[in-house]
């Protein structure tokens, strides 16, 4: 028997091509996670998720609102919560359990806070606001798999009343409400990709940004209930592997380096767009088949909870043996896809489908289901709430004493093995052990490109020091400022802007060139000769992924040419310049590391080789020797031969994986202040 030259629509209901969707999402999330190299974008897999849900729960709606002219807001809220909450309620909480178990302490309040959020429903919102980088996180939260759930519950809470206002406003004209919503689809898809550009972390979390991949979906429901396709059905065949093949080639092409959402989100979320739509008929050889096989099938049916289960499993693990300790890839698929799969089928079979549909609230009216999850909600945030108290009032640290560090910086440092009694800053203290820089707005983001007025130490002075480039030329303020105080004639001028070095270079921001920061630096050098100071203090983030590079010689190459540049036009001023020598750099933060054992922090401690770039620093300090400029490295009194501490004497060093507490700044001021006492020709003034 020959194909039919026109497929005929599927009966609507279970569609078995969309639980294999499903299946497919999760798995490449899965793989992702697990590390396995050549899926670098499996992170899409969510985005597959967002497309299926948008498709489903606007084609429910839409055919309630054909049928009845309404939604009943009460009943779809209510069976939406017991669809959803009663899974990610319960492995909400048996991670904050687990959390508490194995948990550093100094992390625990931050995770805690996490699932605080969670459990208000605003997981992706808070964190947005944390600038949290779900691509590459170094040490990411328990919690941060539920951003997407964020992004869904606030979609259904909120498209339905929407739609429901297209729908009246429109009359229900099925032509003008597909117009409708690709109109705010579009809207959504321009506001991602301006804000992936500028603000990622932004752009990736938040549903304004996100809503316009489950309006995909929705666009998809909404032509299929209007018209059912009929077409060859080789053509429905074909466009389904196309559709297939779009989310495997984003998947296998993305990394953690790509702007994402952005426009390329566009691959995977038609992609899944296609499967859906060719999926609605019947065509010979279309994935349809392929995606019905069992064990995808039982994949895609408890795909749900293996998505909940399967990363808390690999990042409690992770903090259980110590971030100092990365998880390899076959650990890393034991755990997150082997043990996970298990767990999530238990998950499934005794919370997931009982509670989707119990007699004691399905029976009652929807107001019941409402009131028992407001209620519900309430007590789990109340608890949570208490935890982070507790958390953040616990006590860390050992109750011995060391002797204080002497008052000039030794080299080499001499490294403390434990968390001593006398240490500063306390180890609870270190996060916010910041610059006043960081706190009191001077410290542009990565969208502000105005030129900063802020100025310390004596406004009126005659010697003028301005600081310029990124985080890592604030956190020397603390020395500058030392010497200031020491010279009270000199004026301190800070132009400092996360991840924006001051050196005439295109630095890549998850994959998108940092256009905002060549706007301000090129704003700040202008400033700078317009009014020259004496001297201009600067230090770079040595890792930096620049625009146009292919290898490491020829990135070297750039940045020599790029801070040479800088140099040159300051240097043609009169203005001295100062280069120090970019800070060490660690693979998980000291301090979270150090809390996991008091007694013994050695394995805590960087590694020097891995800690510096010793090739940028003597290319740095190449340039600076041939452009007239000064070049001061101070490694050998953070770092020995061999490992730079996190605990030097009694100072704690590090706030965070590349940044000095500002405790241990100041404290490496008399290293420093010869140099800037010859640069200023004060060194005969100074105060006794």
């Amino acid at each position: 028997m020959t194909e039919p030259a026109i497929t005929e629509p599927v009966r609507r209901g279970f569609r078995a091509d969309v639980q294999g969707l499903r299946a497919i999402a999760v798995g490449l999330v899965l793989v992702y996670h697990a590390g396995v190299p050549i899926v670098t974008g499996g992170y899409v897999g969510v985005d597959v998720f967002f497309v299926i849900s948008g498709f489903l729960i606007s084609s429910h709606l839409l055919e309630t609102l054909q049928r009845d002219g309404r939604i009943r807001f009460a009943d779809f809220y209510a069976r939406r919560i017991r669809r959803i909450l009663p899974a990610s309620l319960t492995v909400a909480i048996l991670t904050a359990a687990a959390a508490i178990v194995f948990y550093p302490p100094l992390a625990l309040e931050r995770v805690l806070r996490d699932g605080l959020a969670t459990l208000l429903y605003v997981p992706n919102v808070w964190f947005a606001i944390q600038d949290t980088d779900y691509l590459a996180d170094h040490s990411a939260s328990p919690f941060q798999h539920y951003w997407s759930l964020g992004v869904e519950e606030q979609f259904y809470l909120l498209w339905p009343l929407l739609l429901l206002l297209i729908f009246i406003v429109l009359r229900g004209r099925s032509v003008l409400v597909i117009a409708a919503i690709t109109a705010v689809g579009a809207v959504s898809f321009v506001a991602g990709a301006i804000l992936t550009q500028v603000d990622q972390p932004s752009a990736f979390f938040l549903l304004p940004t996100r809503a316009w991949e489950l309006l995909i979906g929705a666009l998809v429901g909404a032509v299929l209930l209007h018209e059912s396709p009929r077409i060859p059905g080789w053509l429905a065949a074909a466009g389904g592997w196309l559709g297939i093949a779009m989310v495997f080639a984003s998947a296998l092409w993305f990394d953690d380096d790509t702007a994402f959402p952005g426009i390329v989100a566009l691959l995977p979320t038609f992609g899944t767009a296609l499967v859906l739509y060719f999926g609605a008929t019947t065509a010979k050889g279309s994935p349809s088949r392929v995606l019905s096989i069992r064990p995808i099938q039982f994949v895609g049916l408890i795909s749900y909870s293996l998505y909940l289960v399967h990363w808390p499993l690999l990042v409690i693990t992770q903090a259980a043996v110590g971030e100092q300790n990365p998880l390899g890839i076959s650990v890393k698929v034991v755990v997150g896809i082997a043990l996970a799969i298990p767990l999530a089928w238990l998950l499934f079979r005794f919370i997931e489908t009982p509670f989707r549909s119990p007699r004691a609230l399905v029976d009652r009216p929807p107001r019941v289901t409402l009131l028992t999850a407001l209620g519900l909600t309430l007590v789990l945030a109340g608890t949570s709430l208490a935890a982070v108290q507790w958390a953040s009032a616990r006590d860390v640290g050992t109750g011995e004493v060391v002797a204080v560090a002497p008052d000039f910086p030794e080299s080499p440092p001499r490294a403390t093995e434990f968390v001593p009694r006398n240490m500063s800053p306390a180890l609870d203290e270190v996060a916010a052990d910041l610059a006043p820089l960081f706190t009191d707005g001077c410290q542009h983001d990565v969208n502000t490109e105005d030129v900063q007025n802020c100025t310390y130490g004596n406004p009126q002075g005659d010697l003028d020091v301005a600081m310029f480039g990124d985080s890592h030329t604030a956190q020397w303020f603390p020395a500058i400022e030392d010497f200031a105080a020491e010279h009270p004639e000199t004026a301190i001028h800070t132009y400092t802007k996360t991840s924006c070095s001051a050196v005439s270079v295109t630095v890549l921001v998850k994959g998108v060139p940092y256009a905002s920061c060549d706007r301000w630096k090129e704003r700040v050098v202008e400033h700078l000769l317009a009014d020259p100071p004496d001297l201009v203090v600067m230090s770079s983030y040595a890792h930096y992924v620049l625009a146009d590079v292919k290898d490491d010689a020829e990135r070297l190459k750039m940045w020599s040419s790029g801070l040479a540049s800088t140099i040159d036009r300051l240097r043609g001023a009169g203005i001295e310049v100062l280069i120090i020598a970019d800070s060490p750099r660690f693979p998980t933060d000291p301090p979270t590391c150090v809390s996991t054992d008091v007694l013994d922090v050695t394995s805590c401690d960087g590694d020097r080789e891995w800690a510096i770039d010793d090739a940028l620093a003597a290319a740095e300090r190449n340039v600076a020797d041939a452009s007239d400029a000064t070049y001061v490295d101070l490694t050998d009194f953070i770092c020995d031969a061999k490992i730079c501490p996190v605990i030097i004497d009694d100072i704690f060093v590090y706030r965070d994986i590349n940044h000095m507490t500002s405790t241990f700044v100041s404290y490496l001021t008399p290293a420093l202040e010869p140099t800037l006492e010859d640069l200023l020709d004060t060194g005969s003034e100074s105060a006794p």
